[in-house]
């Protein structure tokens, strides 16, 4: 039997679930609203509420996403454009088959929600997308995340790929020619995304992402992992970086509107969102320091793996029991100033964000075009002893293309073109701002504060920065500003930070080795990008 609450959809809809293959379905809920899909998460059990009303949800063994899980289908049509190798390994098309009629046959007799939406806000370049679960939360948080269709648009809904959530389904890896009992496989030919064996709901964002991430550059858009927002006067600004360098937190400024937190495009026209809510990190969150984030976990905003008193059901942010990654979902209307329609105009300013756990790194340096473009494929941040089980008392460096390796399907050369072009053609600034440590690594120096980091980003963003003077660093031949308003002066310079400079010069010699090394794949790039990064002393 059917949900009453949108028979048109449900209509519309279920020619498209038999074309499937879909077979003796239980009850289906059709695109509920927000507080449908809360009711229905809370009394079948699968979180609970905190003192603010955000649903409060565990995920249980996989509590962030599972890249060596996700498989393409290797097939004719996108054999010769995915980006093949550590990050996209391929599946074989007989095995999908199979996995599919075992997903589908899962579901049967199953209560289901299904979701219709779009992914990018731009009419022009905006993708359908269904997605189909076997849990209220899921649907609760696709509900939250991707771009809510009108009325008018609900009724002509037609998805271009469906996202199938199944976390109770467990692969068989002898069977079913995964890697675990986890499994996020693409299917680009079918246009089908088959997610199962986790509860963690950043797979379905994320795979929606990598679609994007395939079909928007063969159509001359650049894909991005950044936040975004724009000034009063309608300067646009992009942060990239990878997760807990802070995109979420300095895109959200209560004097700039927050265009999104974490996926653009950037097309002929500008800059567009990818998705119609947030999805903040909120380990350590704290009302003085990210008010807007802090005020919109209220009554519909999906909480992982964050710990509430037992009595008050008051979230302890600081706990990371769980884990480092608990992360809240919210719609981007929660943001008090965020741009409605999420578009905005050509960017005049990128900002490369990394946390550099070695302290090497200046908190902010200006780059020339071709560091840019280094820098950019470099995508370089640290893990933080502790933070990931495996993990040594040193430093851990992360180079991730293109700020998001795990979503790029295309080779990262392919979204590096794109950038480099669009940045000439908009005479685009390029900054790179370090997040991370000063004085020292990880457990010597201490993280740079984030009033030095907001001051920086501001003296950035307002062109103030641009009448100080500048000195070059000797290793990564990095030019950085001397003086900042509201910034120590003393830890502009990494090397002055350190109360032993030769001590900076053996770790910093180190992490230009590591660039050094890791550059040396993309040895097709022009020279002078190659001869962009560190230098060897």
């Amino acid at each position: 039997m059917d949900d009453p609450s949108d028979r048109t959809a449900a209509d519309a809809g279920r020619l498209t679930l038999d074309k499937q293959g879909w077979r003796g379905v239980g009850v289906q809920h059709w695109n509920a609203s927000q507080a449908v899909l809360a009711e229905h998460a809370l009394s079948r059990g699968e979180g609970e509420l905190s003192d603010q009303g955000a649903l409060v949800f565990k995920t249980g063994k996989y509590t962030g996403r599972s890249p060596k899980d996700k498989f393409i289908v290797r097939e004719p049509s996108s054999e010769s454009e995915v980006d093949w190798g550590e990050v996209n390994f391929p599946f074989e098309p007989d095995r999908f088959d199979a996995l599919h009629r075992r997903v589908l046959e899962h579901f049967e007799g199953r209560e289901v929600w299904i979701q219709d939406s779009f992914g990018g806000t731009d009419p022009t370049h905006r993708l359908p997308i269904r997605v189909i679960c076997e849990r209220a939360y899921h649907a609760l948080f696709a509900h939250q995340l991707f771009v809510r269709p009108t009325a008018e648009e609900l009724a002509s809904h037609r998805p271009a790929f469906t996202i199938i959530a199944a976390p109770d389904f467990q692969a068989v890896p002898e069977r079913d020619g995964t890697r675990s009992e986890v499994f996020i496989v693409l299917n680009f030919a079918k246009r089908l995304v088959l997610i199962g064996g986790t509860q963690y709901a950043g797979e379905i964002k994320k795979s929606v992402f990598s679609i994007l991430n395939y079909l928007l550059p063969r159509q001359g858009v650049l894909s991005m992992h950044c936040s975004a927002n724009v000034g009063e006067a309608g300067d646009v600004a992009l942060f990239f970086g990878l997760s807990g360098t802070g995109k979420t937190t300095l895109s959200a400024d209560p004097i700039r509107a927050l265009i999104g937190d974490d996926e653009h495009g950037w097309g002929d026209d500008g800059v567009f969102n990818f998705e119609g809510g947030c999805y903040a990190k909120c380990i350590r969150l704290d009302r003085l320091n990210e008010p807007e984030i802090y005020e919109a976990i209220r009554f519909g905003t999906v909480l992982e793996n964050v710990v509430l008193d037992p009595k008050t059901r008051v979230p302890d942010f600081a706990d990371a029991s769980l884990t480092e990654n608990t992360r809240a979902a919210y719609p981007i209307e929660s943001i008090p100033n965020h741009v409605p329609g999420g578009q905005g105009g050509h960017p005049s300013r990128i900002i490369f964000l990394t946390c550099d756990a070695f302290g090497v790194l200046p908190p902010l340096s200006r780059l020339t075009p071709e560091q840019a473009m280094y820098h950019f494929l470099s995508g370089y941040t640290a893990k933080v002893a502790g933070t990931e089980r495996g993990l040594s008392q040193e430093p851990s460096a992360v180079f991730s293309a293109c700020f998001g390796a795990p979503f790029m399907t295309l080779p990262p050369n392919r979204y590096a073109d794109l950038l480099g072009t669009k940045m000439r053609r908009h005479h685009v600034e390029a900054w790179l701002l370090n997040t991370g440590w000063t004085g020292g690594g990880h457990g010597q120096g201490r993280r740079i504060a984030l009033r030095h980091t907001r001051a920086l980003v501001d003296a950035v963003l307002g062109g103030t920065i641009r009448d100080a003077s500048y000195a070059v660093d000797p290793i990564f031949g990095l030019e950085y500003p001397k003086t900042c308003p509201g910034v120590l002066t003393e830890i502009l310079d990494p090397r002055t930070a350190w109360p032993d400079p030769t001590a900076y010069d053996t770790q910093a010699s180190r992490l230009a080795q590591l660039f050094r090394k890791n550059f040396t794949r993309f040895n097709d790039v022009e020279l002078a990008i190659q001869a962009a990064g560190p230098r060897e002393i």
